[in-house]
């Protein structure tokens, strides 16, 4: 068995494991490269293999670093089936259709941005387009959680709740070749145990191969009920003492939808009122309407608080914003909103507005609540840098940020190694993968010490790892 590792691998983003044997050639995961200068043409060069003789492409989970190449996949020659969850199915529907629409807008402003001036480089076209992205839709099949299911002969798989956004999974992957069957678990992105919306990671026991991520593998994250402090008072600083807006980029599909919910409760327990709060993203819209179509998904806390919001409509006054005009009037507001947009790490779509318009104003506000890629706007905001570049404009940071860590969807490294603490003995090789070279290395030491496993690994970008 050969794996090669085509993304993820010294790097959170760009997940993409190859599995080869005599008898079956497939992907678990097919997803974008962002941040930084260099993830266009990683992008470009990503599907560099031969995509016509794939099987079938298993996904995790529909965030774009996970599936955001699906569509060029298609466009360069992949015909067969892709495997997902129902509810990573639905989101697919809208992520993928937004994605192609960002990079065609972003290319328009490109075009029209460099247009007549001398001496400037083409401007980049979209990776792919809408139709494309509608095109690969076709080829998506559903599975359900905890019910096998065999996507080739010399292939079983089972998918098993992640915890980590709707629909996510965790992939038991069990591949014959010559008699003998070796099982791979691939953990995708692991939610962090008890925290609101939805239920925990399952717990896997066996494995020969393991892939697990570490994007928070050199950390801790706070304490929950520290988190909430540090959200309540950074909102009513901002809204009540200084009379400004709360910005805060979000990730469409997950985030949005996790942060509405803790706002709600906050509400609910009279820590936060009269909160006027809007969600500028037509895809986060689409993505929540998604989230309570599949409510048998979150956990009983969170249900009980969707029943709760609908009995107490003016608690929290929740807004989505879909019209480009509706969007361009909030600039206008001076202060009492708590706009949350997407991208989640502020290099695209709506929030880079916001961001202009707020983002040089002492009164306002900015929270990340997401991990930030090396190289994105949202990085450097957290890294405390004195300017942004927005639209060709150099915009001051007057706002104050804040990083408010304990609402990441992934888990931390206590939630990584208790999720594989669960496995009854060590498997034969372990990699660790979507996580910076850094934290991937601390991570494989702490599973190697704590853990007591042998043949930790932290695999290279490209690398090609023989399995006997």
């Amino acid at each position: 068995m050969r794996i090669t590792f085509h993304g993820a691998a010294g790097e959170v983003t760009g997940s993409c494991f190859l599995i080869e044997t005599d008898e079956v050639r497939f992907l678990v995961d097919c997803g974008l490269f962002q941040g930084g200068r260099d993830a266009w043409p990683k992008n470009l060069d990503a599907l560099s293999f031969d995509l016509r003789s794939l099987d079938f492409i298993l996904l995790t989970h529909a965030h774009l670093d996970h599936s955001g190449l699906l569509p060029r996949a298609v466009a360069l020659g992949f015909r067969g089936p892709v495997h997902a969850t129902a509810a990573t199915a639905d989101l697919l529907g809208v992520m993928l259709l937004d994605s192609a629409h960002i990079q065609e807008k972003e290319a328009e402003w490109e075009a029209k941005r460099s247009h007549g001036k001398r001496g400037r480089r083409q401007p980049r076209p979209p990776l792919y387009s809408v139709a494309q992205a509608q095109a690969c839709l076709k080829q998506i099949r559903r599975a359900e959680y905890d019910q096998a299911f065999q996507p080739h002969a010399a292939v079983k798989v089972c998918l098993r709740d992640a915890g980590h956004i709707l629909g996510s999974a965790i992939a038991e992957v069990w591949v014959e070749q010559a008699g003998r069957t070796r099982k791979l678990v691939f953990s995708g992105d692991l939610g962090m145990p008890d925290r609101p919306v939805l239920c925990d990671p399952q717990p896997i026991e066996a494995a020969d191969v393991v892939f697990v991520e570490s994007t928070y593998g050199n950390r801790l994250h706070k304490p929950f009920e520290a988190t909430e402090d540090e959200l309540v008072g950074a909102i009513e600083r901002t809204l009540h003492g200084k009379r400004g807006n709360v910005i805060m980029p979000a990730f469409s599909v997950g985030r949005t939808q996790e942060v509405i919910f803790v706002l709600t409760d906050l509400a609910r327990r009279g820590r936060l009122k009269n909160l006027q709060v809007v969600v500028d993203s037509p895809m986060s819209m689409a993505a929540t309407e998604i989230t309570l179509k599949h409510t048998d998904l979150l956990d009983q806390h969170t249900r009980d608080l969707i029943a709760w919001q609908r009995a107490h409509p003016e608690a929290v006054n929740v807004r989505f914003v879909q019209d480009v005009e509706e969007s361009i009037a909030l600039n206008q507001v001076r202060g009492g909103l708590v706009i949350i947009s997407a991208s989640g790490m502020c290099d695209a779509g709506r929030i880079k507005y916001h961001l202009l318009h707020n983002l040089g104003r002492r009164e306002c506000a900015v929270i990340i609540t997401g991990f930030q890629a090396a190289g994105t706007q949202g990085r450097r905001l957290v890294e405390g840098a004195k300017s942004l570049s927005l639209f060709g404009q150099s915009v001051p940071v007057r706002a104050a940020i804040h990083t408010i860590g304990g609402l990441s969807a992934h888990a931390d490294q206590a939630g990584l190694l208790g999720w594989l603490g669960h496995f009854r003995q060590p498997p034969r090789h372990a990699f660790i993968v979507h996580g910076e070279a850094e934290t991937a290395r601390i991570f494989a030491a702490e599973v190697e010490q704590r853990l007591n496993w042998k043949n930790v690994k932290v695999p290279q970008m490209g690398e090609t790892v023989e399995i006997p």
